[in-house]
């Protein structure tokens, strides 16, 4: 996975945010396990739970394409002094397509960067434990 080039494109999808309300810019590159790139952003609302993550919107836009198999996903979140990760949503949601030890990279630089895993963020997922049956 070419963390550097996919922090780029997250980075990219960032600057494309609708953050009107917190100015908290976020973007997300998912990996497709055929190498295909998808981007996201984040999209608030006034009524902010009906604000969608950058992470989603990634992913939803993957799935709408047809892609089913994911290698990773990075994050960029360049309007934060530190590195902030997926949200409790997002790793639910990420979970029910990433394998446990697909990569996930998140950052506010290339400098900060967290490497971790799908697993690691969320680790007594029992969805996995559900698949099996």
């Amino acid at each position: 996975m070419d963390i550097d080039g996919l922090f780029g494109l997250a980075l990219e999808a960032a600057k494309r945010s609708y953050s009107p309300y917190s100015r908290f810019k976020v973007g997300a590159a998912l990996l497709c396990a055929d190498g295909s790139v998808f981007s996201g952003t984040n999209m608030e609302n006034r009524s902010f739970g009906l604000t969608t993550c950058a992470e989603r919107n990634a992913l939803a836009a993957a799935v709408g394409a047809g892609k089913r198999a994911f290698a990773g996903i990075v994050v960029a979140t360049p309007d934060a002094e530190y590195p902030v990760s997926p949200c409790g949503a997002c790793r639910q949601v990420l979970s029910e397509f990433l394998p446990p030890d697909a990569p996930v990279v998140f950052g506010s630089s290339a400098k900060d960067l967290v490497v971790t895993t799908i697993g690691q963020l969320f680790p007594y997922d029992a969805l996995h434990e559900l698949k099996k049956n």
